[in-house]
Order: C-alpha cells, then sequence, then structure tokens
C-alpha cells in the first residue's frame, strides 16, 4: 500500500516542479506510510523515501510503515538529516506542504535546508487522498455501519426534558461500544430553535415537545470518519415541521438518484440547492450540499457552489447534506455518505428517511 501511494506521488512532482517532496501532516504522513505516531516526517525524492521520527516512534514506525526505510532523527530534529539526504541525491527544488506549514515553520526549513528551492505543492495529496482504494472505503462503510446502529440505539432516548448534551453522550457512548476509537468531530444534537444552527453542538438545552431534533455525528473508526444526519420530531409534529422536512427530503432524494461522476462540485449542489429555492427556502440554506469524508472529516472534493473546477470522480466519498434553517422555529438536515462509482453512487449510510416522530 505504501509502496503504490507513494509512487502516485513521485508521478506527480515533476509537474509541480519539484525533485523531492517533504511530507509534514499528520494525516499525509499517515496515507502515505500507514504510519499513524504524531511526529516524525517523509521525505519522498525519486531514489526512495524515508521516514524520519524521534526515539518514541523508530520502534511504532518500523512496525507500520512497511515499505518505507525508517531512519531516527536527533533530539535536536530532523531538518541536518533531511538536509544530507537532499545534497546527497542533487535535490534542487523540494515540495513541501504550504496548506499546513506555518510561516516560523517555513523560515526554519528555507534556513535549513538551503540551497535547495522549497516549492509550495499545493493540494496534491489532498487530491489523492480523495480516490479511495477498496481497503478504504470497506472501512468506512463499516464506520458508517457504527453510525446507523447508533442512530437507531438513541430514538429510544430523545424524549421532553432529556438534555441534548445527555444525548450526545449516550451516543458517543455507544459508538465507542461498537469499536469506534473517537467521533469524527464534536457531536450536533440541537433542538427546537436550537435546531436553526447548522452547527449547534450538544449544549444543555432540554428537548421540548413540538420540536425538531438534529442529530449530526459520525464514527472516527481504524482511521477513518463517518458522517450522518437525521432530524426528528419530539411530537406533535406540525404542518410546519411535515412542510420543512419534506422539502429537505425531495432535495436530497432528488440528489441521490442523479449525483454521477462527471459533474462539477456547482452542478452537484445545484441539485439539491434549486429544489429548496424552488420552494423559498433558498436564503435559508446557507451551506453547500456536501463534502468530502475520510482520514479527516471535510476532505476534497467539494459540492459546493464555490467549485465549478471540482469534477466528481469515481472512489470520492462524500457527503450529500441538504438543509433549511428557519431562525426561531427551527431546522431540517438529512445526510448520507456515498461513494461514487463508474455510473452513478453507492450510499454507504442506511437510517431510515421518512420523518420520525417520537413521543
Amino acid at each position: 500500500m505504501s509502496e503504490s501511494r507513494i509512487a502516485k506521488l513521485r508521478e506527480e512532482l515533476a509537474g509541480l516542479g519539484g525533485d523531492a517532496m517533504l511530507v509534514t501532516s499528520d494525516l499525509n504522513r499517515r496515507y502515505l506510510t500507514g504510519f499513524t505516531g504524531t511526529a516524525g516526517v517523509l521525505l519522498v525524492t525519486a531514489a526512495g523515501a524515508v521516514l524520519l521520527t524521534d526515539f518514541r516512534y523508530t520502534e511504532q514506525a518500523t512496525a507500520q510503515a512497511g515499505g518505507v526505510e525508517i531512519a531516527e532523527h536527533s533530539p535536536a530534529g530532523y531538518h541536518a538529516m533531511v538536509a544530507e539526504r537532499l545534497r546527497g541525491e542533487g535535490v534542487r527544488r523540494l515540495l513541501f506542504e504550504d496548506g499546513s506549514v506555518s510561516y516560523a515553520a517555513y523560515t526554519v526549513l528555507k534556513e535549513r535546508l538551503a540551497p535547495a528551492e522549497l516549492v509550495p505543492a499545493g493540494r496534491v495529496l489532498e487530491r489523492l487522498r480523495a480516490v479511495k482504494e477498496a481497503s478504504e472505503l470497506a472501512v468506512i462503510q463499516e464506520a458508517a455501519d457504527i453510525a446507523d446502529r447508533t442512530f437507531a440505539h438513541i430514538l429510544d432516548f430523545i424524549k421532553p426534558g432529556v438534555k441534548e448534551s445527555d444525548i450526545a453522550l449516550e451516543m458517543e457512548f455507544y459508538m465507542r461500544k461498537l469499536g469506534a476509537s473517537g467521533t469524527s468531530f464534536d457531536t450536533i444534537v440541537a433542538s427546537g430553535e436550537r435546531s436553526a444552527m447548522p452547527h449547534g453542538v450538544a449544549s444543555d438545552r432540554a428537548i421540548g415537545a413540538g420540536e425538531f431534533v438534529t442529530l449530526d455525528f459520525g464514527a472516527y473508526y481504524k482511521g477513518y470518519c463517518s458522517d450522518l444526519t437525521r432530524t426528528v420530531v419530539v411530537g406533535p409534529a406540525t404542518d410546519r415541521h411535515r412542510e420543512i422536512y419534506d422539502i429537505v427530503l425531495e432535495a436530497q432524494l432528488h440528489a441521490l438518484e442523479r449525483l454521477k461522476p462527471g459533474m462539477s462540485g456547482r452542478e452537484a449542489d445545484a441539485l439539491t440547492r434549486d429544489i429548496i429555492t424552488r420552494y423559498g427556502y433558498g436564503d435559508q440554506y446557507g451551506h453547500s450540499t456536501g463534502h468530502g469524508i475520510g482520514l479527516d472529516i471535510h476532505e476534497e472534493p467539494r459540492l459546493s457552489y464555490s467549485a465549478p473546477d471540482t469534477i466528481l470522480l469515481p472512489g470520492h466519498v462524500v457527503t450529500v447534506e441538504p438543509g433549511i434553517y428557519v431562525p426561531g422555529f427551527g431546522g431540517v438536515r438529512i445526510e448520507d455518505d456515498v461513494v461514487l462509482t463508474d455510473d452513478g453512487i453507492k450510499i454507504l449510510t442506511r437510517s431510515p428517511k421518512e420523518l420520525i416522530v417520537l413521543g
């Protein structure tokens, strides 16, 4: 696995104007090597790839990063060893992760790795990560299954008088019981007027009768994320509850039926946005239709009006999550994880989407 991914990166080096690349971000280093430690850098050159880490992680790196040379750097840091390798291989232009390297770190790299010139790599690794391999899809499916089972489990706990934070705690505990090592992000449980907040992280508010409750959560499992949103009503449900819910559901189902490779991010976004706008709620739908998921909860590609140059490809795993948010009343979001296939999509999350009225 490491060898094939590193080989793909090497194919990109020349087009980016570099002779080698220094990988410093945790997620990209993990993607290329399998190493899960929190310290170390990966140097990829035409001749090879070396993972440099300190005394704490050399044994772990040796066990996890098969096919990659492991080198232990001194307590003073890795810069001297990297500089020596660059000189030995005649590297003149070194790609670096400009999206994650601070200015302070950049100035150190520029000084200590001279005479090699630092060249911004852009999002080359993020683009490679976006197209998932079969092994990655299998893990993401397991993470999605944990989320589905958690939604089914939590319905019995949602009642008037129960605090949002208690619901979130039960969900997070249950996901861990099912094998998750954590959550993909801070669990969102937003009830009543707070459900009009797209990122209404669980609070101490007590759920009331006649309210929407939006649950947005995900399982972090074997290094990969899932992301599921369902909105329920603690009864009774009014005509307004049903109207808003039905519009969001129509928009989401419309997108799921038509989403396919070759679309731009803007075209994918329009699949949900045009329907919600037609019903007069365009101003209450302020976020994009979806985003990629994988090692991180927000990855490439984006299903967004602002992503006309993004082209969806087979192997992309994305969310489809339209919503309507009415201040002072509440909001609805319905979200599934899907993988783009050669001719359409496969839906990974399977929780029911008809309006559930509790109580």
